[in-house]
């Protein structure tokens, strides 16, 4: 009898338990989200700074690459790291779009970007999608989709 009262008690704190833990699994991936964003807006700046004549990168793959291949360059920039660079991380999709460029003496200059990332599967790997761009604010959508309009900071 008293094993089944044990048994009974830790399957109510297991029931408890494990939806607290998805909780907390998917706050820990809206965290990274958020540093990854900013390690990107990071990288752009610094992308920027390095090639002036380019502007900002307008792809992951352009930040990143491995420095095996040699030294950084405009599509090699080794800048992220190359799980971020690949486009997925923590549970979520990252991508750079809405490029904005002006054409100088026949080169395009990226001179304004958006970053994005979305939960893989929304509830499960995270419940908000986040943006920024190349001001470096992060908002955020809370239904998971891509209508950023919240500070994260409030």
């Amino acid at each position: 009898m008293e094993l089944l009262i044990v048994m009974a008690i830790i399957a109510i704190l297991m029931l408890i338990a494990i939806p607290t833990m998805g909780n907390m699994k998917r706050y820990a991936d809206e965290l990274s989200a958020q540093q990854s964003i900013r390690a990107i807006n990071m990288a752009e700046s610094q992308y920027e700074s390095t090639y002036p004549a380019n502007g900002y990168a307008c792809s992951l793959q352009s930040l990143g690459g491995d420095p095996k291949s040699g030294p950084p360059s405009p599509t090699n920039a080794q800048m992220v790291q190359s799980d971020l660079a690949g486009g997925v991380k923590s549970g979520y999709q990252f991508a750079i779009g809405n490029c904005t460029k002006i054409n100088n003496n026949g080169t395009d200059r990226i001179t304004g970007y958006t970053v994005t990332a979305t939960p893989l599967t929304v509830g499960q790997t995270g419940n908000r999608s986040f943006c920024s761009d190349q001001f470096g604010s992060i908002k955020y959508d809370p239904t998971g989709g891509t209508n950023c309009s919240q500070d994260v900071s409030k």
